[in-house]
């Protein structure tokens, strides 16, 4: 599974790509790959706060629904409408076409809190181990 370099990772499975003063975030391979077939994305609107931990969008796979967490706090200020028609791309592009929201960060410092992709791969292998 792919986890890529430059990008920070939560617990949860997001991950955070900050360009200059926006923050994109979307949701891991790994993440994609326990969700299974991704049918439907409910996103915030432009301009709701999120808050690091905390909910912001829902994913229905397959599987099971599911919650998506924010990484950072802030402001969504763009979220990826193509969701709306191709919620696959979820799993065929997590990290490119299948991003969700970005995000005008209020806290930079909570970047900080988050994983690299080798701690981030380690917590995977452990995560998966363990169940």
């Amino acid at each position: 599974l792919a986890v890529l370099d430059g990008l920070k990772y939560a617990k949860s499975h997001e991950w955070v790509k900050h360009e200059g003063d926006v923050a994109l975030v979307g949701i891991t391979d790994h993440a994609q790959d326990h969700l299974g077939e991704v049918v439907f994305v409910e996103l915030p609107e432009v301009g709701a706060a999120v808050s690091q931990g905390g909910s912001f969008a829902n994913i229905e796979s397959v599987k099971a629904t599911s919650d998506v967490n924010s990484p950072v706090s802030g402001e969504v200020v763009a979220v990826n409408d193509k969701l709306g028609e191709a919620p696959g791309l979820v799993n065929t592009s997590p990290y490119e076409d299948g991003w969700m929201i970005k995000v005008k960060p209020s806290n930079a410092s909570e970047l900080g809190s988050l994983m690299g992709p080798k701690d981030y791969t380690k917590f995977c292998e452990e995560e998966d181990a363990a169940h």
